[in-house]
């Protein structure tokens, strides 16, 4: 580690593949895809994490024996965080405070709502916190944050007096509906017309769509996903942090819990949206096309999943972050959150004050958002 501590733990010195996979996953509360252990070894093994990413990943809280453990890394940048310090960091730089390396409990590059401090106990997940703030004391590191953590620590971490922070994501709720008609039809009508004309339109000129999952995906069609991914990000002018490598191995660990919607036209596939899901829920993930395909995104992204859930009695489906485009297409605001501990008392209070405007301005953003409601009725949505 770096920060001028003998103290800190090698760099790779025991990666997470390391780590027994029944033992890990055993604490995996809801068995959530992105913090279960086959998809954290695949980041590491295919290289999208370690080296010279900015994710070094810090096995200090990675023993299941313990009953708890937690994906911990060492972070040399604020990017593939989604729950974004970057005002933190230049505030510390400002006061001549060292912000990087920092601690990070999460999900890499994933912003998806899940266990973070995996374990059953309260007890040991107590203790894990407690072992968290040793760390970022003893080592001097400038704070450690725990992002899009579930509910239940949440609670814990406010009870600890971390600092809180949240936001809205959209996510789409499974009222029991027959088929996709009759999601539909429970909406109002400009959004009922403006869905059954995206649908018309996706399907206009000869495109088809297909699921595939990690059973039975060909190479040809990992290649597919790869070109879709990385092309996409290129267009945005971004550097991609998955390869195709990440892709085919997740797609082999994880079998029938991970999809691809492939879109094709003419025969030739040319986007696609790749999704996890486990028992309950879909997880959309990544979007990627070889053409200009606006309506096509909506149906590969956001219809195809709706379809999916109301077919496999799935509860939910979360398509990623930010979009409130995705409210008028049956998606509805959903807070998701983060904690913060921050070692140095004079920054601390200083994001504290931030985190109280910052939180009134969301919940202002809320009230504007309940305008655009798509549902006949509020609260027909199945929010929690």
């Amino acid at each position: 580690m770096p920060n001028g501590s003998s103290t800190s733990p090698e760099p790779n010195a025991a990666p997470i593949g390391a780590v027994g996979q029944d033992a890990w996953n055993a604490l995996n509360r809801g068995a959530n895809p992105f913090t279960d252990q086959r998809f954290l070894a695949a980041l590491e093994e295919t290289g999208c994490v370690g080296g010279n990413t900015g994710w070094q990943y810090a096995p200090i809280a990675q023993d299941p024996a313990a009953g708890a453990c937690a994906p911990a890394w060492l972070k040399f940048h604020s990017h593939g965080e989604f729950v974004f310090d970057f005002a933190w960091a230049e505030a510390a730089h400002r006061a001549g405070i060292r912000w990087y390396p920092k601690l990070l409990i999460a999900a890499p590059l994933t912003p998806v709502t899940g266990p973070r401090l995996l374990g059953h106990d309260a007890g040991a997940r107590e203790a894990l916190i407690a072992q968290l703030e040793e760390t970022v004391e003893r080592e001097r590191l400038s704070s450690c944050g725990i992002n899009f953590c579930d509910l239940q620590d949440h609670e814990l971490l406010e009870d600890r007096q971390w600092l809180g922070r949240f936001d809205w994501q959209f996510h789409w709720h499974n009222r029991g509906y027959r088929d996709f008609d009759d999601f539909v039809a429970g909406l109002r009508s400009k959004p009922r017309k403006n869905i059954r004309r995206e649908r018309r339109l996706a399907h206009a000129e000869g495109w088809r769509y297909r699921w595939i999952d990690g059973r039975n995906i060909s190479e040809a069609e990992i290649d597919t996903v790869a070109r879709c991914y990385h092309t996409t990000f290129a267009l945005y002018g971004n550097l991609p942090s998955l390869n195709r490598h990440f892709f085919q191995v997740v797609a082999r660990a994880f079998g029938e819990q991970f999809l691809v919607c492939m879109a094709s036209r003419d025969g030739q596939d040319l986007a696609c949206s790749v999704f996890w899901r486990n028992a309950s829920r879909l997880f959309g993930r990544y979007w990627g096309a070889l053409v200009e395909t606006r309506d096509v995104h909506f149906e590969a992204c956001y219809y195809q999943g709706i379809e999916y859930c109301i077919a496999h009695g799935l509860e939910a489906f979360e398509p990623g972050a930010q979009g409130e485009h995705k409210i008028k297409r049956g998606f509805t605001p959903v807070k998701t959150f983060s904690h913060h501990y921050i070692r140095h008392p004079g920054l601390r209070e200083g994001v504290r004050s931030w985190l109280e405007m910052e939180a009134r301005a969301l919940e202002r953003y809320r009230e504007d958002l309940k305008s655009f409601e798509p549902y006949r009725e509020r609260g027909t949505s199945g929010t929690p």
